[in-house]
């Protein structure tokens, strides 16, 4: 499909004869597109570097909080671009188009939502995420503009072009790496130069977990569509490895993010807060078995134990916060 067939593709109207839509189905369809749950992950984060910025001791000032609640608004926004975005271009694209899919919510299916509306609602979630960055940054002394707003236009470049041609990245076995990078090193580093109005090279240390904890909630969700997504030709790590090397990644990927959590107190980075991470070790242990029980089965099922990481990723989260906000 030429980029052409794509663009026209994705501003196509609502087929003829589509149900009218009352207020209250608009209402839960973009409620689901947007995903309100999952920004939990983009608020963790946030958190973090607030965390940071506390221990650090710089004064909580009216300021400091204005554009803490600026910070979450913006993350936000970035994280419904990537939501609606990987909504528009895997329908586009076909890849929730097969019946085998269990991705996207079927709202352009059912006819309740066109392509051209969830089109333009990425536009202006841009524009409004470009316009807070901008707004944080320029209250910020002027050597820090240029940086940050680099990493801002690439956040939201990285939110559309997941899974949006031509670069497609998610396809490429890419999307742990570059999840990390933005909700991990990005958010938590330029939240941190934001609230604090400097650089510190100490808040990315507090990063790297953040990232490993982000990348694996990503990396479960492409477990059960190993084989259909290989099928539509989206390339992720899970089904590079194959299902045998996709559980024994899995298997170590949680104790790695703990172990970095264990190295922040020892190194006096974090407070002894962060041992609290280890509460959600019976969730990874179910969650891996789980796994190991579906063999070289059907791992669709896989699905509905999501829940199981992103229960690790917020116990994990809220003891980082609770650890780098700790004297």
């Amino acid at each position: 499909m030429s980029l052409g067939e794509i663009l026209q593709k994705s501003l196509a109207g609502r087929p003829e004869g589509a149900p009218k839509r009352t207020g209250k189905e608009l209402c839960g369809v973009w409620y689901r597109l947007m995903r309100p749950p999952f920004f939990i992950t983009a608020a963790i984060p946030v958190c973090v570097a607030l965390g940071f910025v506390m221990r650090a001791g710089y004064p909580l000032d009216s300021a400091l909080w204005l554009r803490f609640a600026g910070l979450l608004l913006g993350c936000f926004c970035g994280l419904t671009i990537a939501n609606l975005a990987n909504e528009l271009f895997d329908y586009v694209l076909g890849t929730d188009a097969r019946e085998e899919s269990i991705g996207g919510t079927g709202a352009i299916q059912s006819g309740l939502v066109s392509c051209r509306e969830l089109f333009l609602a990425i536009l202006f979630f841009v524009a409004v995420t470009i316009a807070i960055g901008l707004g944080l940054i320029l209250s910020l002394p002027e050597g820090l503009h240029a940086p940050l707003i680099l990493l801002t236009l690439f956040a939201v470049a990285s939110a559309i072009f997941y899974v949006a041609p031509p670069i497609r990245y998610g396809y490429r076995g890419l999307g742990e790496v570059m999840v990390g990078i933005n909700m991990g090193f990005i958010i938590v580093g330029a939240s941190s130069v934001i609230l604090a109005g400097t650089f510190e090279l100490r808040a990315l240390a507090l990063a790297l977990p953040v990232a490993g904890m982000v990348a694996g909630i990503l990396y479960y969700q492409s477990l059960p569509e190993i084989e259909t997504d290989l099928a539509a030709g989206k390339h992720t790590l899970a089904n590079i490895l194959g299902k045998d090397h996709a559980l024994f990644v899995f298997r170590i990927w949680w104790p790695a993010v703990w172990i970095l959590l264990g190295n922040l107190w020892l190194s006096d980075l974090a407070g002894w807060p962060v041992v609290f991470c280890l509460l959600s070790v019976p969730f990874w242990w179910k969650a891996q078995r789980l796994i190991a029980a579906r063999g070289d089965g059907d791992w669709l099922p896989l699905d509905r134990y999501g829940y199981l990481v992103r229960l690790c990723y917020l116990i994990s989260g809220a003891a980082l916060v609770w650890g780098a906000a700790w004297k």
